[in-house]
């Protein structure tokens, strides 16, 4: 499209508050412009795409069958835009942001509660973090790194393991009764919360303990694995999860163990990342940063 058909942003606002209005009276008020600049918008516009927009009836804008196919779209970018303007003011003045796309539950009970101590690194760089399951497409989401499970590079991108996956089995210690245990067979029997995403994590632990996994009495479904933990907290069941999410819990004994084994889980989190990322000094420091965190968490997993 040559760049004399697309409409100006003023057009576009014009159009729309008159198609919401009906009148350029009005729709003037609610820009704050005169009628005459609304009118103005308005002419050009069907002038710039060379078709009618408006049918004017007794003083009353009725939107054309053209108008109304351009009203679809026009009000989607008008949002967008402002949602655009809105992320950008949100950064509070900081020029580098750094974009992560994060495993949800992982983002909010392992990362986001160190971020704070990592301002005394980076004081001048802050974080836009979108949850993410699903793998990222660096240059059509624009994410600068993102972690996930598994080695999910597109090509050009880079990886770095940070830890491997060891899921526990936790309950409440009011289902456990007293005891401090349970066998697998026991488990087999109790309601086993399910984590949709990941559906044959309950059916790898009996199989991995040599048990008929189609027997097991499986319990309520959830999304993401703060749901299980808070489930489980709740008495919904025994949860299968990753042990690092849950250390919170464990530690202020709102869950227990339920099971002296663990299960290794099949991709450890790692932090991909597109090549332009290595480019950017405020990326490769918070990249240090975070294998320092893995290690130091390492330390703590061995004592």
């Amino acid at each position: 499209m040559r760049e004399g058909y697309i409409p100006t942003i003023t057009e576009l606002q014009a159009f729309s508050a008159c198609a919401r209005l009906g009148a350029t009276t009005r729709a003037a008020h609610a820009l704050n412009l005169t009628q005459s600049a609304v009118s103005r918008s308005v002419g050009t516009l069907e002038e710039r795409l060379g078709v009618r927009l408006f049918h004017r009836v007794k003083q009353r804008l009725i939107l054309s069958d053209a108008g109304r196919a351009l009203h679809r779209d026009v009000d989607r970018l008008l949002e967008d835009l402002q949602q655009a303007a809105m992320t950008v003011m949100a950064f509070g003045g900081h020029a580098d942001v750094l974009r992560l796309a994060v495993l949800p539950t992982f983002g909010s009970t392992w990362l986001v509660p160190r971020l704070a101590a990592y301002r005394s690194v980076a004081p001048n760089l802050t974080f836009d973090i979108s949850a993410r399951l699903d793998v990222v497409d660096f240059e059509a989401d624009g994410f600068d790194a993102a972690i996930q499970r598994g080695d999910h590079r597109p090509p050009g991108a880079h990886a770095d393991m940070l830890m491997e996956e060891q899921l526990v089995v936790l309950a409440a210690p009011s289902l456990l009764e007293g005891r401090s245990v349970l066998a697998d067979s026991e488990l087999s029997h109790m309601p086993l919360l399910q984590q949709s995403t990941r559906p044959t994590l309950w059916l790898d632990w009996f199989r991995d303990a040599g048990l008929d996994s189609r027997t097991i009495l499986r319990g309520a479904r959830f999304q993401h694995f703060d749901m299980v933990i808070h489930a489980a907290i709740a008495g919904l069941g025994v949860a299968l999860v990753p042990e690092i999410l849950a250390r919170a819990a464990l530690a202020a004994g709102d869950l227990v163990l339920a099971s002296e084994r663990r299960l290794v889980g099949d991709q450890p989190y790692t932090l991909i990342y597109p090549h332009r990322s290595q480019q950017r000094e405020g990326f490769m420091r918070f990249r240090g940063w975070l294998l320092q965190q893995v290690g130091d968490e390492a330390l703590i997993s061995r004592r």
